[in-house]
């Protein structure tokens, strides 16, 4: 037998497999990530004025945040995620007009019930496809608002849910009209609701949910239940939707009916489009423009703000293929080089 000497050059086919190790996800915080959250912080301290809008962006950032989880990592598409929005809203409100004043316990109460109905209702969107899941969540939402509209003696209907009341934050702040303690509960629920997602989409969970949305048809030749994923997404970020309404209820101590609407379905699409699907932070970056735009359109046009929306979503769709998240990385390579 020949053997091959000891400093023989051994070619690629002839050398013995090497164990690689490839990263498929990058778990670490990027500059231009670090550099949102950052904002917001710095916001607290310079914008004091304009607390109220700004936890009014970090509730749509976590709103959107929910949607992207469907259709930036799960392939569903939805047009009635206002559903679950919505029921944590009146979950929160209805808990706190019966005598439940205690913010967090109604804020996982919120939470809970949202998921329960996102988990009821993933057996109807999962088994679709495309138009399928459009539809059926488009449904979904519709139902949930008339139901809504019609229960007027437990909702207040077109009127909406007055008689909110809250005990102070931990016992110790109170909910006050210039927003910041509001302010910095939304950070905090945010940011905390951000880095679980983050670390839950980058263990072999995550991993799995991204080989499925890139490649459905060869996951269940690895053995992969697709639906079951779904299922557990689609649960997932019906709970944390139902987690920004709540908050919302919290915020403005007034449930109406809208929290229930097709607009705020639509907007949320919007948003995260402009933002930018299939990274978290795109949703942040989405919602602090399209709100900041919207408030500062509407001061200065009150008719005709949202034919400037309308033309800057056209403008980022032609320009910034893949959103303004597009935007940032684009810039944050040719500052930092490299892969990030």
């Amino acid at each position: 037998m020949s053997q091959i000497p000891m400093d023989a050059t051994l070619t690629e086919d002839q050398a013995p497999p090497k164990r690689r190790h490839h990263r498929l996800a990058d778990n670490r915080w990027q500059p231009g990530e670090l550099l949102l959250w950052a904002m917001p912080c710095l916001a607290f301290f310079v914008f004091e004025d304009h607390l109220l809008l700004g936890s009014q962006i970090l509730i749509t950032a976590l709103f959107v945040l929910s949607l992207d989880l469907l259709i930036g990592y799960s392939g569903i598409v939805s047009l009635g995620h206002a559903a679950f929005f919505g029921t944590g809203a009146y979950t929160a409100g209805l808990l706190a007009t019966h005598g439940w004043h205690e913010p967090l316990s109604g804020l996982l109460a919120a939470c809970l019930v949202a998921g329960c109905l996102g988990f009821i209702s993933s057996f109807l969107v999962v088994r679709g496809h495309g138009l399928t899941q459009l539809v059926v969540t488009l449904g979904l939402g519709l139902l949930l608002h008339e139901t809504a509209n019609k229960a007027a003696f437990i909702t207040g209907g077109v009127d909406g849910l007055y008689g909110i009341e809250l005990d102070m934050l931990l016992g110790r702040f109170e909910f006050d009209f210039i927003g910041k303690t509001a302010y910095l509960y939304s950070l905090a629920v945010l940011f905390i609701c951000y880095v679980l997602i983050k670390r839950m989409l980058h263990s072999p969970f995550g991993l799995a949910l991204r080989g499925m949305h890139e490649g459905p048809d060869r996951m269940p030749a690895l053995g992969a239940s697709i639906n079951r994923r779904k299922t557990i997404m689609f649960t997932l970020s019906a709970a944390i939707a139902g987690l920004a309404g709540a908050l919302l209820t919290h915020l403005t101590q007034f449930v109406g009916i809208d929290t229930l609407s097709f607009h705020r379905s639509a907007e949320a699409m919007i948003i995260l489009i402009l933002g930018g699907t299939g990274k978290l932070y795109g949703s942040l970056l989405g919602a602090g423009c399209f709100l900041v735009a919207h408030d500062m359109l509407s001061d200065l046009n009150p008719a005709y703000w949202q034919f400037w929306i309308g033309l800057l979503l056209v403008l980022v769709v032609l320009l910034a293929k893949g959103g303004m998240v597009a935007v940032l990385e684009g810039t944050q390579r040719r500052l930092f080089g490299g892969r990030k």
